[in-house]
């Protein structure tokens, strides 16, 4: 098994995580702009945005089924095994989980998700106020959770970095010719 993640894995997982951080960012800023032509614009973007997540996602579980991780570093003990493969996983629910939620919420709020403004996904929910307030409340709820994993996720790769001095993170990075 290689030491290092497949160019194919590295890529996927680099342009998910630009799109999650710019997301995350456009999500608290649009929030708290008044309605205007340009709050519009930019929850058009980041639908767009959580739409291709979804389907970038769904190309990386496919493609991690098919091109196994690298192993673990042997000197990580059980518990630490433990939490990489939850945090591992917690954070592929999450890929799924919030720009699903954010659809329903769409679906629910009367507003139809239109992928880069030419695909038209269909509504999961018919239109309810009520519903749509309360899928707003699990979507960033769902948002503070990924904030925690992310930090979690990065945190850990820096400790193995900094302070293990192992290839955790060097291994997600390009590869430099030896």
């Amino acid at each position: 098994m290689s030491a290092h993640y497949t160019a194919t894995a590295k890529a996927l997982h680099w342009c998910i995580a630009v799109l999650i951080f710019g997301m995350l960012g456009l999500g608290f800023y649009m929030t708290g702009l008044d309605l205007s032509p340009t709050k519009l614009q930019l929850y058009s973007w980041h639908k767009w945005a959580g739409v291709t997540v979804f389907v970038l996602g769904l190309l990386r579980l496919v493609w991690r089924l098919g091109h196994p991780p690298p192993a673990l570093p042997q000197h990580m003990g059980a518990l630490e095994r433990f939490a990489a493969r939850a945090g591992h996983l917690t954070l592929y629910v999450l890929m799924f989980a919030i720009p699903l939620s954010g659809w329903l919420m769409s679906s629910a709020k009367g507003v139809q998700t239109v992928w880069f403004g030419v695909l038209p996904l269909p509504d999961l929910l018919a239109r309810d106020k009520a519903l749509g307030d309360l899928l707003q409340t699990v979507h960033l709820s769902l948002n503070f959770l990924l904030m925690a994993v992310l930090a979690a996720h990065v945190g850990a790769a820096l400790k193995h970095h900094f302070i293990d001095r192992d290839d955790v993170l060097t291994r997600m990075l390009r590869r430099r010719p030896d």
